[in-house]
């Protein structure tokens, strides 16, 4: 009798998000972890070189053994703990002259503006999300635009490239939908439901029962189908997830910082909540930053203050701490626009997903657009821009921290008019909100005493 070999069904094994699909990512992420795996490193080039079948998908398994039970290398000079308390421990404080914020009216403009400069960073980046540096640059140059100092239009589209065109702001309605608005927007209902001491299971749940799946990626995405099968946080962010130190949780923070004015450690506290379901260590601390310096801009106009305030609340023994500093540095010391993007591609590869997704590499730039644009709106998210790297989530970091410390009326005219007022989502309940309406309930959320 003969048997003739069935082909096995693709299942999530077999999807995008699998993890042997990003084996040499988890290479490349437990090395700058720490781990002592350095032995393995052509066994994990020669599992990513296979094709994406059951078989690879039972060695990444074994690699992935191989990770749990790596020991951190004796040489690592970097301190990076995942828990809150350990975190707190590794700080180093920065204290530094708070408005007192007592009228109501002026906190009201600063979190509308802090909105639409959210919303407005995003949409400046998002056509050019995915397209990498070099080719921006002449897309820019050709279109008159560089440095960049306008919204990416429809005339601007001269041959095929690689920008988006489904989402040109001279053709938009409204704010469309991205990842990088829609956490804000399920922050204020995770608040709205669960009050301000929800618990990191409470935003897994809102996870599954607001949003569907293909509104998440990478880490986000690991993390909810992690959850899905009984791994609770921070379980979620660890099992299998080699997207764990990205940029998802960097977009995710700023309403805790919204809801946070003049107090950078609730905002990272709350933050840190939210990170601990997807990411760990630097991660975290990414989303820990951007929700700190964003209740500091609320209470100070100096951009030093406004990042110092946010470092504060993060390990000083960490890599982002010691890349953020080392940038601020150079600024110090004279160094110019142009070199200091041009370090930090030294550094990063664009070309490399890795680099492209990580926290560390976008938050420089974020932090280098807000240094050398010194509080103009527009010229600094088009900075934060034309860079390339993820265009929209930099451009949205920065037009929401500027937004927090300018307020409203500090946003020119022409970057609010694509929205229209309105800001789509893929939220249920949530589709096609009103931006004012937005920040109104975002100052029901603020504690009684702001």
């Amino acid at each position: 009798m003969s048997y003739q070999k069935q082909k096995i069904k693709p299942d999530f094994h077999m999807t995008d998000s699998a993890y042997h699909n990003g084996i040499l990512t988890e290479y490349r992420q437990s090395y700058e972890e720490g781990l002592d795996i350095e032995k393995y490193k052509d066994l994990f080039q020669a599992v990513g070189k296979m094709d994406n079948d059951e078989y690879k998908a039972e060695i990444a398994d074994v690699l992935y053994r191989i990770i749990e039970n790596a020991d951190i290398r004796k040489d690592y000079p970097y301190n990076e703990p995942s828990d809150l308390e350990n975190i707190r421990t590794l700080r180093s404080p920065y204290p530094f002259e708070k408005k007192i914020l007592t009228d109501e009216n002026a906190l009201y403009e600063k979190i509308l503006g802090a909105w639409y400069g959210r919303i407005c960073g995003c949409i400046l980046g998002k056509p050019a999300e995915g397209t990498k540096s070099r080719e921006l640059t002449q897309f820019l140059k050709d279109a008159d635009n560089y440095p960049m100092h306008r919204y990416i239009c429809r005339p601007d589209i001269k041959y095929k490239s690689t920008i988006r065109t489904s989402c040109l702001a001279d053709e938009m309605q409204f704010a469309p939908w991205d990842d990088d608005t829609n956490y804000v927007v399920l922050a204020q209902i995770l608040i709205e439901k669960y009050g301000r001491d929800f618990t990191p299971k409470n935003i897994m749940e809102l996870w599954v029962e607001r949003q569907p799946l293909p509104s998440y990626y990478t880490a986000e995405k690991t993390a909810l189908l992690n959850y899905t099968r009984g791994y609770q946080p921070p379980y979620s962010a660890m099992y299998q997830n080699p997207y764990r130190e990205w940029i998802g949780a960097q977009i995710r923070g700023d309403y805790f910082g919204y809801i946070n004015p003049g107090e950078p450690e609730k905002a990272a506290e709350m933050a840190w909540k939210d990170a601990s379901i997807s990411h760990i260590k630097n991660g975290i601390y990414g989303e820990m930053f951007v929700s700190a310096m964003l209740a500091c801009a609320a209470v100070t106009d100096n951009i030093k203050d406004i990042i110092f305030g946010g470092l504060a609340e993060i390990p000083a023994t960490s890599r982002l701490y010691e890349s953020v500093a080392r940038l601020i540095k150079r600024y110090d010391e004279g160094i110019s626009q142009e070199d200091a993007f041009a370090d930090i591609h030294a550094v990063w590869n664009d070309y490399d997903g890795h680099d492209w997704c990580h926290t560390i590499s976008n938050a420089l730039i974020v932090i280098a657009s807000l240094l050398y644009g010194k509080g103009d709106f527009g010229k600094s998210i088009c900075m934060a821009v034309e860079t390339g790297f993820d265009t929209d989530c930099n451009g949205a970091t920065v037009g929401s921290v500027l937004g927090m410390m300018l307020g409203n009326q500090g946003i020119p005219e022409y970057w609010k008019a694509p929205t229209h007022g309105i800001l789509d989502t893929t939220i249920a309940g949530a589709e096609k909100s009103e931006i004012a309406e937005l920040a109104r309930k975002t100052m029901n959320h603020l504690k009684k005493e702001c």
